[in-house]
């Protein structure tokens, strides 16, 4: 900015030492002065203008950075219920209790095929586990997904005859 000054003045005296009449000197020299603050204000609107759009840009960018955190987080989340879950074998079950109907969710470890029973946090009752994959023709009627067994319409079809 000095240097800057430094040329206005040097203009300035030149104006001065090369025009001889005093009065068209004066004008020269009002003119220039008035040249010069217009382009001094309308640099320093621009100015302006640039600080208000760059913290725009700067508040955006915080909302977007706020977003992306929430977002890596979320995945981070999914990331270690697959993941982690996965690589220890451990995962939550949720179990409904056949003799109090309550609800609980555990950890139980799937490659740990000795842990054949849990034990109710409600009414103390020892659960029996099946982890067997195959899929039995007719439950004991204890469970919430119960629809009914097949022998009950066996049943049906029998009294019909």
């Amino acid at each position: 900015m000095a240097k800057l000054g430094e040329e206005y003045n040097r203009i300035l005296s030149e104006i001065e030492n090369t025009i001889s009449n005093e009065n068209e000197r004066e004008i020269v020299k009002q003119k220039v002065i008035e040249l010069s603050s217009l382009f001094i204000s309308n640099m320093e609107k621009m100015s302006d203008m640039v600080d208000n759009k760059l913290a725009k840009v700067e508040e955006k960018q915080k909302e977007l950075d706020i977003k992306i955190e929430k977002i890596n987080k979320s995945v981070s989340e999914i990331e270690n219920d697959i993941y982690d879950e996965e690589e220890n074998g451990e995962f939550d079950f949720e179990i409904v209790c056949p003799y109090c109907s309550y609800e609980f969710v555990t950890d139980l470890n799937m490659l740990d095929d000795e842990k054949n029973e849990i034990k109710c946090p409600e009414c103390n009752n020892i659960i029996e586990l099946d982890w067997n994959d195959e899929e039995e023709d007719c439950c004991s009627g204890h469970c919430s997904s119960c629809h009914g067994c097949g022998s009950e319409e066996e049943n049906d079809d029998e009294e019909d005859m």
